[in-house]
């Protein structure tokens, strides 16, 4: 699976790839050795142009500082830069070894080397170890990785064991590899990321919320939660998640079983226009079942159990450093999800609340997955809310801006930042919705009597 002079080409007319050839060109010129280095490599190995082009060099830190006066230093300790040229941003690292000393969730110290092959001896899998130069066209492949390529091998760069007890995060990093290339294990591999699924304990909640949002991403996120779960990663990383198996649905309308069965093929059903948010939400929105499963009149219920899979799905973010913004977001969609059921019984006036909401949008994404995980999906209501949705608009046009915003209720009833401003805030908006607040002053002497 060599690399093709059709791809080559495709790669360098792109803006990117014109740009991370001239990064290398000026590391060369300055007497520098530079690579195009991982992922981006593999992906043109399998005949796509990358998306995203990493570069090492054996430039120190001060010498990419002086060639690339427009780059961000935050990892400059560690050799990595960001480097902005050609309107395109790079990450540009110096070569490195790692040292044997490690806790599991960093080395201890990083040395850097002028050496392609001690650098590579650091990366985690065989198919991360290409290394690609745009003007000679030299590949360096020490690791045999375009023969796992060409069977879709996942296979860890040396002793398994060692290299996950160096960096816990090669457990997930291994997974959520195997499910973006649709591959398979070399089994020492898949043998030791089930031995260690312990350690995925030591990451901090931010790594891991980090890789598994990039599985959710990815293009097979069904694959890489089975393993997770196969493999008891799942049991330490979300454990109210792994909960999940074996938790039974009635039937109908489930026929396409348990509520692990169920989330499986919700995120296999993700497509291109489904954010990050909805995805946390669709693998979460059914997390309060385990707990509130219960057998009445001869038929399982799952009675509040939304309400209940919101709070958990809390718990869970919380733990995994979710920023607060994303986490209620997340959680409002989970706690909602099933208040399309009755949205006929609620008249126009409690409709303009949900249609004109800021999450609206994903709330009916989230919908149209759950209804498309479930054997056999029914999207009647789906698509009559749509149609109700469209021609509400139509005839009531989304209200502008708010009038006044927190600082000017603040500044007008005196009151410090808290719950009070945002139940005004609530309040006004509300009343204009309902078109009895149309202007600034109106907005104004509104605000005046909530005091």
């Amino acid at each position: 699976m060599p690399l093709s002079r059709e791809i080559i080409d495709r790669t360098l007319a792109t803006k990117h790839g014109e740009g991370a050839y001239k990064v290398v060109e000026l590391l060369t010129d300055a007497g520098e050795e530079a690579w195009w280095v991982g992922g981006g490599v593999r992906d043109m190995m399998l005949g796509q142009p990358p998306k995203d082009i990493d570069i090492t060099t054996s430039a120190l830190s001060e010498t990419v500082r002086k060639l690339f006066p427009k780059c961000d230093e935050t990892g400059a300790e560690f050799g990595s830069m960001i480097v902005s040229h050609g309107g395109c941003r790079f990450e540009v690292t110096t070569l490195r070894e790692d040292d044997a000393a490690s806790d599991g969730r960093h080395p201890e110290s990083v040395t850097f080397t002028n050496k392609k092959e001690r650098d590579a001896l650091r990366r985690d899998i065989t198919i991360n170890a290409f290394y690609w130069n745009p003007i000679s066209s030299e590949l360096f492949d020490p690791f045999d990785g375009e023969k796992d390529l060409n069977e879709r091998l996942i296979r860890i760069i040396g002793d398994p064991e060692e290299r996950i007890k160096h960096d816990a995060l090669r457990l997930l990093r291994v997974v959520r590899f195997r499910a973006a290339i649709n591959g398979q294990y070399e089994p020492r591999t898949f043998q030791t990321i089930h031995k260690r699924a312990k350690d995925i304990a030591i990451l901090s909640g931010m790594r891991r919320f980090q890789e598994v949002e990039k599985m959710l991403l990815g293009p097979h996120p069904s694959i890489a939660f089975e393993d997770l779960w196969e493999t008891d990663i799942l049991e330490y990383l979300i454990p109210e998640l792994h909960a999940c198996k074996g938790v039974a649905q009635p039937i109908p309308p489930h026929g396409e079983g348990d509520v692990w069965n169920h989330i499986m093929r919700i995120i296999g059903s993700f497509t291109a226009d489904h954010g990050a948010d909805t995805r946390w939400a669709a693998l979460f929105h059914d997390i309060g079942k385990p707990v509130t499963f219960s057998i009445e009149d001869d038929r399982i219920h799952f009675n509040e159990h939304a309400a209940k899979g919101g709070e958990i799905a809390r718990i869970v973010l919380d733990r995994l450093q979710c920023t607060a913004v994303r986490r209620d977001k997340i959680c409002w969609l989970v706690q909602h999800h099933m208040m399309m059921s009755t949205f006929f019984e609620i008249d126009d006036e409690r409709k303009a609340h949900w249609y004109y909401h800021p999450w609206f949008i994903e709330l009916l994404q989230l919908f149209w997955l759950d209804i498309a995980a479930t054997d056999p999906p029914n999207f009647s209501l789906y698509d009559a809310i749509i149609n109700d949705y469209n021609h509400y608009l139509d005839a009531h046009p989304r209200p502008a801006r708010p009038l006044l915003d927190g600082n000017a209720v603040m500044e007008m009833l005196g009151l410090p930042p808290g719950e009070e401003v945002g139940r005004v805030l609530k309040l006004l908006h509300e009343a204009q919705i309902k078109g009895r607040v149309q202007s600034k002053k109106e907005a104004m002497e509104f605000v005046r009597k909530q005091n």
